[in-house]
């Protein structure tokens, strides 16, 4: 058997060795309490090596009580990279294929490779207690699992620092949009059942841990990624009633569970679903009435965004839900207008946001937008510019929040499987570095084909149905018994906002500026322009560390 140890910035895709661990000073991770520190054992099993492919797995020292294994399984990736026009040369592949991306714990030690081609067990460790704290060895020992030889296959030891200290809690307000829809289609519940609420409660402990701290709050269905005149499953917080024409009375309890939920994992802002469609804000969102008749949609593609009949429901409406959310919830409460309008979208955008402009006096409103003439005419408080239109906003002296998706495939961050795990991490130190109170990506868990037409099983395309790079639509696969699983996007992302934590905490102690040189790449470091030196970045992040352990000794000394 061949193997090594890779840190966790390595993809490791099968045909070549990958790339031996980067261990700055001598440590293969390392970092502070509470943090989730990972690397790689990447294994090459041969031909005439003992066993039927089924390894035993041992970790042995300290940290092995606190340790975590999952097998790197590859997932298929139709469209890895975008049209030339909109890609560079640092895709790691362009080719349709199968790469590494899900993370499947391994149960019982027990772990099944196969031969011939390069796989990789990714082991997290997260320690808690300070008594823990230190360097450390972790062993790792692979056996054939039918083989009853003390002699393992390969065995690595893998030097662990922990800092006995804890980061600050993130300074900025990240957002992946959790689409609570995809989770009761995929596992055949009822919205808003007891089944549901379990995922519901699941699913976002798990955000919480990706150190995502705002949530999109489904009070109506959000109209999101939905193709004109289609529908997505209700999903509504927010129980409405006609009690007479033009006349509404409403049912918060489900909302003030979701509150319960949201406040219990740590969250401290909710979004408001948009109060108009996407890509325009022309029409109103799908809301649910209930008449005497029953149940109806009496708002959605059908009704106009400056239907009088909607501002009738919103005059009501949205008094009653900031007044409930004041007194239920500590954090923020952000409002959305529409996604994504473009410039062409100026006065219908306008029109909507009339519509409400009254009722949402003193709100924050927050909408993902890059055309600096919303901005300059004032039409958004907030504006959440896409990482590759921010520069005019910079160049104005704003530092607004920021964005990727699916268009922003060309020299920027983001996250799709088939770029480089340091392209997803660099995020953190240029959030920080560029002063951005806060980050969005639409696709937590979009298990949808584009425009919600109809689900797909994220285990067999992780491209919604085609139509963006594998990774855009989602961090998380659907785990079974409720349980998410996890990727290698979604730890990596986690690392990059451990990154800003501790430039955040060093600079809390000696200054922006002294954070900031030892991230900057020389005063070089942009949105669309980092170095991709993956021992730099890691080196850098250890000086980071150990100019904050320094100064902690100094102050309490």
């Amino acid at each position: 058997m061949l193997s090594r140890l890779a840190d966790s910035l390595e993809k490791v895709l099968g045909p070549d060795a990958p790339r031996p661990a980067a261990a700055p000073a001598g440590f293969h991770a390392s970092g502070f309490l509470g943090e989730t520190l990972s690397f790689q054992l990447a294994l090459q099993r041969e031909e005439g090596d003992p066993g039927d492919g089924a390894l035993r797995l041992e970790l042995e020292g300290p940290l092995a009580e606190h340790a975590q294994v999952s097998v790197v399984r590859r997932v298929p990736v139709s469209f890895p990279s975008p049209a030339p026009e909109r890609a560079d040369e640092h895709y790691l592949v362009t080719e349709p294929g199968e790469y590494p991306d899900l993370l499947e714990p391994v149960e019982g030690g027990r772990v099944r490779v196969d031969t011939g081609v390069w796989e990789a067990l990714w082991i997290d460790v997260r320690v808690e207690d300070e008594a823990a704290a230190g360097e450390h060895e972790l062993a790792v020992h692979l056996h054939a699992a039918d083989a009853s030889a003390a002699q393992p296959l390969a065995s690595h030891r893998a030097r662990i620092q922990i800092h006995p200290h804890r980061l600050p809690e993130l300074s900025i307000l990240n957002t992946h949009w959790l689409h609570a829809d995809s989770l009761a289609v995929r596992y055949g519940v009822e919205v808003l059942s007891e089944e549901h609420w379990r995922l519901l409660e699941a699913y976002l402990a798990a955000a919480r841990t990706m150190d995502v701290n705002s949530v999109l709050t489904p009070v109506w269905t959000p109209p999101l990624d939905t193709a004109v005149g289609h529908t997505r499953p209700t999903v509504q917080l927010v129980g409405i009633r006609e009690d007479a024409p033009g006349e509404y009375s409403f049912d918060l309890s489900a909302l003030d569970r979701w509150l319960q939920v949201c406040a219990d994992a740590g969250f401290r802002a909710l979004e408001m679903a948009h109060l108009f469609t996407q890509w325009g804000a022309r029409c109103t969102p799908k809301i649910v009435v209930q008449t005497p008749q029953g149940p109806q949609e009496r708002f959605g593609w059908h009704v106009e965004a400056t239907d009088p009949a909607y501002r009738r429901l919103l005059e009501q409406l949205l008094p009653a839900l900031r007044a409930h959310l004041d007194s239920r919830w500590d954090g923020q409460v952000l409002w959305h207008i529409s996604d994504e309008p473009g410039e062409e979208d100026l006065a219908t955008y306008e029109a909507a946001r009339a519509q409400v402009t009254d009722l949402l006096e003193g709100a924050q409103v927050v909408d993902a937008l890059s055309s600096f003439e919303y901005a300059s005419r004032g039409l958004v408080d907030t504006p959440i510019v896409a990482t590759n239109h921010v520069e005019p906003f910079l160049a104005a002296g704003r530092r607004p929040w920021v964005y990727y998706c699916v268009s922003q495939g060309k020299d920027v961050s983001n996250r799709f499987i088939a770029l480089p795990s340091v392209r997803n991490r660099v995020l953190g130190r240029q959030l920080f570095v560029h002063g951005a109170p806060g980050f969005l990506h639409w696709g937590f868990n979009f298990w949808w084909a584009q425009h919600s037409l109809h689900a797909i099983d994220p285990f067999e395309d992780t491209c919604a149905g085609g139509a963006f790079p594998g990774g855009d639509p989602f961090a998380v696969y659907p785990g079974p018994d409720g349980t998410p699983w996890l990727s290698i996007r979604y730890r990596v992302l986690a690392q990059a906002m451990a990154d800003h934590r501790a430039l955040s905490l060093l600079a809390s102690l000696a200054g922006a500026e002294v954070a900031t040189r030892l991230v900057d790449e020389d005063g070089t470091l942009t949105y669309s322009a980092f170095s991709y030196d993956v021992d730099a970045h890691l080196a850098a992040r250890r000086a980071v560390d150990e100019e904050i352990v320094a100064r902690l000794a100094l102050a309490g000394s």
